[in-house]
């Protein structure tokens, strides 16, 4: 079997069993640095906390939006530096040509700012202002104005391939009242996000890639296994969820995702130079929002009742061993689309599979801070993370145990696809 082989068998094994302890080394081009470099924001890590600025702070996009707008910005920041560093790994869109002289920071910077700028036109005279902070930090000259200008071409590849990808259409979820059919849950009654799955994917074939066998049968005995743990630990009020569950699973719920946090964590704390920090930022955003698509793929073909509605309502299940509970409601609010599979778990094993693979070993502490909950979480393996938001899910009483396990292994079978193919050294 060839190494490439090796590698993807033992990224879709050890994800799908939620440790994602993958061997692929760290690798680095000879030119990059060393990792132990001081633990101070680089121009890459930079700009990621200046376009959360744009995505999240201002423009409030949702978790299914906010994917593709990382995806888009970190896609062009890592083909500019890529092909000012030689082309080291394998671009994305295309590596402009470059001599190397060129500044670095001058690309980063273009890129997220002509990115940032499609992509939220309303903000457009507050994105220029940092551009122009950031820039006037970088000394005048041929290699600054060489490095705009691959950050402009690299940033208007990304445009070109992203225009009418499917964001934000017209597709609409199914809301039913058949048994075990999603409807529009308490309190919001909201419903939103069903074009997730039409969006074009950045790196797998298509949305349909990976599929699932669907939600247990309503009368099966795991239903009812499910349905009666979510009951338990999920309500409002339960009495057998304990407080540091009860802030996981709002840590978790946090829409300024702490996900963000720990990638800039980790990119700082690992002394992480431009380059190895774009190809990490790349690689998972890309990764994560594609394992998203799929998810939401799954979402509308199953179209399964969240637990609030089936707790309720479990009159009409046929199931005897469910009980209604007409008033139950769970600890999180409900988001405005259909259970399964689990968005945030297929996000995650995405995004924890990568970071893995990344640094070469599951084994690496982080933390983060939420600024819904005040409290920070500590972390040392990756697999770790995953399996606490696993978990977190049904403690916040808005998932079934088999959506998070199912969205788990589409985050894992989607990491598997891409770690063989994309973002590999060319030397």
């Amino acid at each position: 079997m060839t190494r490439r082989g090796r590698t993807r068998r033992s990224a879709l094994r050890v994800a799908l069993a939620a440790a994602v302890a993958l061997s692929s080394p760290l690798l680095l081009s000879s030119t990059s640095g060393s990792a132990s470099a001081a633990p101070t924001p680089n121009a890459v890590v930079t700009w990621d906390a200046l376009a959360q600025e744009s995505i999240w702070d201002v423009a409030r996009q949702a978790p299914n939006a906010q994917g593709r707008s990382f995806a888009i910005v970190h896609g062009a920041i890592y083909d500019a530096v890529n092909a000012i560093a030689g082309k080291p790994y394998q671009p994305y869109l295309g590596a402009p040509a470059a001599t190397g002289t060129e500044s670095v920071d001058a690309a980063v910077a273009t890129a997220a700012f002509r990115t940032l700028e499609w992509l939220f036109p309303a903000q457009q005279a507050a994105i220029q202002a940092k551009y122009d902070s950031f820039m006037a930090g970088i000394p005048n000259g041929t290699p600054k104005t060489a490095g705009a200008a691959i950050g402009q071409r690299t940033a208007a590849a990304m445009i070109v391939a992203r225009t009418n990808d499917g964001a934000f259409g017209t597709r609409t979820w199914r809301p039913s009242t058949a048994p075990g059919q999603w409807r529009p849950t308490p309190p919001t009654f909201a419903s939103d996000g069903a074009w997730t799955m039409d969006v074009k994917p950045f790196l797998i074939p298509r949305n349909s890639s990976f599929t699932t066998a669907g939600p247990p049968a309503l009368t099966s005995s795991q239903y009812a296994r499910e349905f009666n743990e979510v009951k338990a630990i999920g309500a409002v009020n339960s009495t057998t969820r304990t407080a540091d569950q009860t802030d996981a699973a709002r840590w978790w719920h946090d829409r300024r995702l702490t996900e963000w946090e720990i990638k800039r964590q980790l990119a700082v704390n690992n002394g992480l130079t431009n380059l190895q920090a774009a190809r990490m930022f790349a690689m998972v955003d890309m990764t994560e929002t594609d394992s998203l698509i799929a998810c939401y793929y799954e979402k509308y073909k199953w179209n399964f009742w969240r637990p609030v509605t089936a707790i309720q309502e479990a009159a009409s299940d046929g199931n005897p061993a469910t009980v209604a509970d007409p008033s139950w409601m769970p600890l999180l609010v409900t988001p405005p689309f259909p259970d399964y599979t689990s968005g945030h778990t297929c996000y995650t094993a995405a995004s924890m599979a990568m970071l893995s693979h990344f640094y070469g070993t599951d084994r690496k502490s982080f933390s983060a801070t939420s600024a819904d909950t005040g409290t920070t979480r500590y972390f040392t393996s990756f697999s770790g993370a995953l399996r606490e938001v696993n978990e977190a899910r049904i403690w916040g009483g808005i998932h079934y145990r088999s959506a998070d396990a199912q969205g788990a292994v589409i985050g894992a079978k989607t990491a598997a696809y891409v770690i063989p193919r994309y973002f590999r050294p060319t030397r």
